[in-house]
């Protein structure tokens, strides 16, 4: 696996230890990949090329604790549930799942397996949050390949510390730029004062044509034309189809309407990698803050009337956090970019590799590298 850094990307900012979102203390990733099968098309019976995502914001331990969130669509051709239960109450309790566009409904109903398994004396609604992306054209999207026992896999298989990235869980089947796409992560630390905090963000990358492609503010896109199979034919129909769905997670005290802010950002570091965010692109966001553990209600009451509080930081000091946000999407990308293999799919599609070798040689004629 090849990361951004160690291909030698100059990027900005301080990464945290791993360099992903589960440098943000308590939160954990894990992963459901389903491969099998080759050659043409059988609905249901493949060939696969899916799986899915989960992301804790406090752990398995911590589940269940709302963490103050908020959410934004840059471009809403897609799908995240739960998302009007966090616009209306600032809060974010169960596991996040993303995966394909058609396994939404196994993967909600697997989030609810999971919490009933672990809180079988729960007696308050679920609504699980899964978000999707479109990965038709590399697997048997329509199979119902994806079932809530996966969903199930990737949460109990969640763990903190390196993140593997690529053609791994949701991002198994995804493209990006007409090449290979998936999942990729990236972190930075903010200092609050004397208080560091971690910007962590994770990203399932499935956006953008190829001659949009940015790199470090290079525009390679036009200078890697070659060997576009996914654009160069007419199956697809419209270059850059696709979504892009994005996590951002943070130790740093905030306020919903602080993390909804947070997550605004998120398409200026899309912008860094080139995109300018198309019409057939599902581009929808997610950032929470897991600082104040116990601060927020959101359930049926119990007791005495009381109040919660938060303690956050000012809005007037935010500022450093966008940047984190911008800087941190940016590089998640290039990690999932730069991390894919080539991958071949459903009859015989096949979704190449950035060619390491070549925008090694276009970033050094510009004095990139």
């Amino acid at each position: 696996m090849t990361r951004a850094r160690q291909f030698g990307l100059p990027l900005p900012g301080l990464p945290g230890p791993h360099n992903a979102i589960t440098d943000v203390p308590g939160v954990e990733v894990g992963y459901t990949t389903l491969t099998s099968g080759d050659g043409p098309l059988r609905r249901g019976g493949g060939p696969v090329r899916t799986g899915v995502t989960a992301l804790l914001p406090r752990g398995r331990a911590g589940a269940g604790d709302p963490c103050a969130a908020g959410i934004h669509a840059l471009n809403g051709n897609g799908e995240m549930t739960g998302s009007h239960w966090i616009a209306e109450t600032g809060a974010l309790t169960l596991p996040v799942l993303i995966t394909n566009t058609h396994a939404v409904g196994a993967c909600h109903r697997g989030a609810i397996d999971w919490a009933l398994r672990e809180r079988p004396d729960a007696r308050e609604w679920m609504l699980p949050v899964v978000a999707e992306t479109w990965d038709g054209y590399l697997n048997d999207i329509g199979g119902d390949h994806v079932r809530p026992e996966h969903a199930v896999a990737a949460i109990d298989a969640a763990r903190g510390g390196p993140v593997e990235e690529g053609s791994v869980g949701g991002g198994t089947g995804m493209n990006c730029y007409g090449f290979k796409g998936g999942s990729g992560t990236s972190s930075r630390v903010v200092e609050h004062g004397a208080d560091p905090y971690t910007v962590g963000v994770f990203v399932q990358a499935n956006f953008g044509s190829r001659a949009q492609l940015s790199v470090c503010g290079v525009p390679v896109g036009a200078d890697l034309a070659d060997d576009n199979p996914m654009e160069d034919t007419d199956w697809l129909g419209l270059a850059g189809a696709g979504s892009v769905i994005v996590v951002v997670g943070t130790d740093a005290p905030l306020l919903p309407g602080q993390c909804a802010a947070l997550a605004r950002r998120v398409p200026l570091g899309l912008a860094r990698t080139g995109t300018y965010g198309q019409h057939s692109s599902g581009d929808v966001f997610l950032a929470f803050s897991s600082a104040n553990p116990g601060a927020i209600s959101t359930g049926f009451p119990v007791g005495e009337p009381g109040y919660d509080a938060l303690r956050f930081v000012p809005w007037n000091r935010i500022d450093p956090f966008y940047e984190a946000v911008v800087q941190a999407v940016e590089e998640a990308v290039l990690n999932a970019l730069l991390s894919a293999r080539t991958m071949v799919g459903r009859d015989g599609h096949r979704s190449p590799a950035l060619p390491h070798d070549r925008l090694k040689e276009l970033l050094a004629a510009r004095g990139v590298l």
